[in-house]
């Protein structure tokens, strides 16, 4: 039997559910696990046509057709192999490449492959638990991990020297380039991961296909990944993946969080069907492997402003891959803790409040608008509608998408527009505001509403509401309410500054870090900043 590259094909495989490819021809209704229909390869009038969207493949209990997307679309529509592919692609949106067959040496450098990445594994965890590995050592069993994770995970550490470079002298350099662990330089090869806490990333199957490096001395970037190789793709891999497949089948959904350490103490403390992105970039194609084994999805991420900005991107990616049987939610972790952190100090226990506490992903999204556009304006409720209406086109599912709008129509009517606004509880902590000042912008915002527009993105960070109606008028001018508004900006951002300056020299002292470029940087910021409010002052105090 030939054997072709069939990188391609996975590819489509993993895009495409193959729900949603026989759904085209066939009626499915979900049953169990499965989703049932009639067979279109024989007349029957009860459906024994089995569909396992998890492993991807169809198979009828009457007639015994059995197969996947491809085979489907060549003998539904009797197509070829290649126009099959065509088809598929089209689909799925992606390029066709030229088809070709695998040569013999094409099949020799992928075992090389592997088999590099396996030895590369296993020289790093005998190093890991050597003299030159005991920082690294000493880092990871302090994160709470036991001898057994750690050869679970098959955790290691790559030295400062050559390590890999030197055990395979002996294959060619080419070989070792190609998986990424190696490079070459002016004086030769050299390894790419050095004083690295060492992460093996399995494909789907359980291979190592390659490496996030961990820095264990506070520098940045602090985690690196092995580039993309021809069996390695970083936007199509995912963390832990390999270890939650049965688990993500077996408790009906997935658990995404933002790291692979919260990921592997999520698996090893209740939560198996937990995995990770490599990076902090979430991907579509993430979210298709994903709904392939299951379309109920927790996203848990961190409560600061990058946590929220993760999740709403997290939410405009899924938004095409739902159905009427999804379940979508978000659940964040807050006081600048991670999962991670709230397994070591307040247990499983806790960490499952969180999770079981998920905001659905309805809900989710009317809370970004609300949090984020000025809803008591003409102009934000505009906006706000604008991103509610290009969320729901997202939606492939034309009935579904209807009853997402009218739900989102009844929210609008009953809350906006009767100016009765759902209070936001946010799930991130903010510094208090005084309420003098903020009462003065509130009566600011109502009397002078062009002003609440022009300062929007400010305004809407202070998180606070503006719907209360017994807030005093302002006896300050158009252009005295414009200058308030600038000077209290000004001050707030004085206060950021401060506290980036103290971050600073904290982590400084603690690492030993010279830090006198960046606190005289942030000086000149103050700076600037305190001569343009001094400018302000005497409005602010009127």
């Amino acid at each position: 039997m030939s054997k072709y590259d069939n990188s391609f094909t996975d590819e489509l495989r993993q895009r495409l559910s193959i729900i949603d490819v026989i759904n085209r021809r066939v009626p499915l209704v979900k049953k169990g696990q499965n989703y049932w229909g009639c067979c279109p390869f024989h007349n029957e009038k009860t459906p024994s046509f089995s569909v396992n969207e998890d492993k991807g493949f169809y198979h009828c209990f009457g007639c015994g057709e059995h197969g996947d997307i491809i085979s489907f679309v060549m003998k539904s529509e009797n197509l070829e192999f290649k126009e099959a592919i065509k088809e598929l692609a089209d689909m799925a949106g992606l390029k066709m490449p030229e088809f070709r067959q695998k040569t013999q040496q094409q099949i020799e450098a992928e075992e090389t492959y592997v088999k590099i990445t396996e030895k590369a594994a296993e020289i790093y965890q005998n190093l890991l638990y050597g003299e030159s590995g005991r920082v690294a050592l000493d880092y990871i069993k302090n994160r709470g991990f036991s001898d057994e994770m750690i050869k679970k995970y098959r955790i290691g550490y790559a030295p400062r020297g050559n390590v890999i470079a030197s055990h395979f002298s002996n294959i060619k350099i080419d070989k070792l380039i190609a998986t990424g662990l190696v490079r070459v330089g002016d004086r030769g090869p050299y390894d790419f991961f050095r004083d690295k806490l060492m992460f093996p990333i399995f494909n789907a199957h359980g291979q190592i296909v390659a490496f996030s490096g961990r820095s264990l001395d506070g520098s940045e970037p602090k985690y690196i990944n092995t580039t993309d190789t021809e069996l390695f793709h970083k936007r199509q891999t995912i963390f832990g993946f390999n270890f939650a497949r049965e688990s993500i089948h077996r408790n009906n959904r997935s658990i995404i969080v933002e790291g692979q350490i919260d990921a592997i103490q999520m698996q090893n403390h209740g939560f198996p069907e937990t995995v990770a992105p490599l990076g902090t970039a979430l991907t579509e194609d993430h979210i298709a492997i994903l709904c392939k084994s299951n379309r109920n999805i927790v996203f848990c991420f961190d409560g600061d402003n990058a946590g929220q900005k993760a999740a709403i991107r997290a939410a405009t990616l899924v938004l095409p891959f739902l159905r009427e049987t999804s379940d979508i939610k978000f659940a964040f972790v807050t006081g600048g803790k991670d999962p991670d952190e709230i397994l070591k100090t307040h247990g499983e226990s806790a960490m499952r409040k969180i999770i079981d506490d998920a905001t659905p992903l309805i809900d989710f999204l009317w809370n970004v608008v609300n949090k984020n556009y000025l809803i008591n304006t003409p102009g934000g409720r505009t906006s706000a509608e604008k991103y509610l209406k290009d969320c729901i086109s997202k939606i492939s599912d034309k009935i579904f998408q209807n009853e997402i709008e009218q739900e989102f129509n009844q929210r609008k009517f009953n809350q906006w527009h009767k100016w009765k606004k759902t209070e936001y509880k946010p799930t991130i902590e903010l510094p208090d505001t005084d309420i003098m000042p903020i009462n003065i912008i509130k009566s600011i915002v109502q009397k002078y509403p062009m002003i609440s527009e022009k300062y929007l993105d400010f305004l809407t960070s202070l998180n606070i509401s503006f719907d209360d109606e017994n807030v005093p008028d302002t006896d300050l001018s158009l252009d005295a309410a414009e200058k308030f508004i600038v000077s209290y900006k000004l001050r707030k951002y004085v206060e950021k500054l401060n506290l980036e300056k103290q971050e600073i020299i904290s982590n400084a002292l603690k690492n030993n870090i010279d830090c006198k470029e960046s606190i005289s940087e942030i000086d000149n910021k103050i700076s600037d900043a305190n001569e343009k409010l001094e400018l302000l002052l005497d409005i602010n105090n009127k």
